[in-house]
């Protein structure tokens, strides 16, 4: 199984592809989708658009799991957020990948068992978990492969839930 994490952003989506076996995860790669903030929110949300059918048709991802968005300070960015991800919910569905959406409390309890776990903390873990050298830069990287390991771990406890009945 392939999954897809995506953070979004307008100026910055971060992405991660791991391939998950049993009890296995391993990164197959990941990266980021930039923007110019000089250029009009349409054209931005294009080029995500069409960056994000680049990336999806060459790893072949079954399933993606996008950031909710949750409280924002900045009323502006959440709406331009909100767009984002809107496009990008829009690509995948077009593509026909399965989309699960989780909040950044159920990513850091998926990944360190604590729902207040602070940036760092699931940063290190992504490291850990995906036996990396290094955290993945910018942090739009860490935070999409914390969703991608939360999914898989969401359907770890779905087929053991589902098992039982």
């Amino acid at each position: 199984m392939r999954i897809l994490g995506i953070d979004p952003g307008t100026a910055t989506v971060g992405w991660g592809v791991i391939e998950v076996e049993g009890s296995k995860n391993a990164v197959m790669a990941f990266g980021h989708i930039s923007t110019s903030k000089d250029l009009p929110l349409s054209e931005r949300l294009l080029e995500i658009s069409r960056d994000l059918s680049g990336i999806i048709k060459k790893y072949r991802p079954e399933e993606a799991a996008v950031e909710e968005l949750f409280f924002f300070k900045n009323q502006k960015t959440v709406i331009s957020v909100a767009q984002a991800r809107g496009a990008i919910l829009l690509t995948l569905e077009n593509l026909c990948v399965k989309v699960s959406g989780y909040t950044p409390l159920e990513v850091k309890q998926a990944l360190t068992n604590y729902g207040r776990a602070d940036k760092s903390q699931v940063q290190l873990m992504v490291k850990a978990l995906l036996k990396l050298s290094a955290i993945p830069r910018p942090d739009d990287v860490a935070d999409a492969l914390a969703l991608a390991l939360c999914h898989a771990s969401r359907r770890r406890m779905d087929k053991i839930r589902n098992s039982k009945d």
